[in-house]
């Protein structure tokens, strides 16, 4: 009977201090990668015809990048006499991603004749959005739609 009651009290002590044990452990909490973008960039790295209602679009790619190609050709579409479409390929441009710390491609800047960046995409991103964001920089606040119900 001792020997049974010596066994249940070494259980219970076992118990109890892989419990204390567990209730201390503490997870890690998921990590959470914040990407750089510039806020700025020089023109003079990009420009090739300056004027004074110039836009730049930029698009940062790697040529490992499956996605970048796409991005790439969605920004050279809204290219036009007031917007200038640069695509800086990582093996190419190394020197401009180290400069402006781009860690993640296809990073996708919209910037003013001044190098300001006004709008940045990281990621894939659709035709519709870019376009929209190069058209809201350029005209903000301009109705999309003449039948939007704030216009009525």
């Amino acid at each position: 009977m001792i020997n049974l009651v010596v066994a249940v009290a070494i259980v219970l002590i076992v118990a109890g201090i892989a419990a204390l044990a567990r209730r201390r452990q503490v997870a890690d909490r998921p990590t959470q990668k914040e990407w750089h973008v510039p806020s700025q960039i020089d023109v003079a790295d990009f420009a090739t015809a300056q004027g004074a209602d110039r836009w730049y679009v930029i698009v940062f790619t790697s040529a490992t990048c499956h996605v970048c190609q796409n991005v790439a050709d969605k920004a050279r579409a809204a290219a036009s006499r007031f917007v200038t479409v640069c695509e800086a390929e990582y093996s190419a441009n190394r020197d401009l991603h180290d400069k402006y710390r781009i860690d993640a491609v296809p990073t996708v800047l919209i910037t003013d004749d001044r190098g300001v960046v006004r709008r940045h995409f990281l990621g894939p991103v659709s035709a519709t959005d870019l376009w929209a964001a190069v058209a809201d920089v350029r005209e903000p606040g301009r109705p999309s739609d003449e039948g939007d119900c704030a216009s009525r």
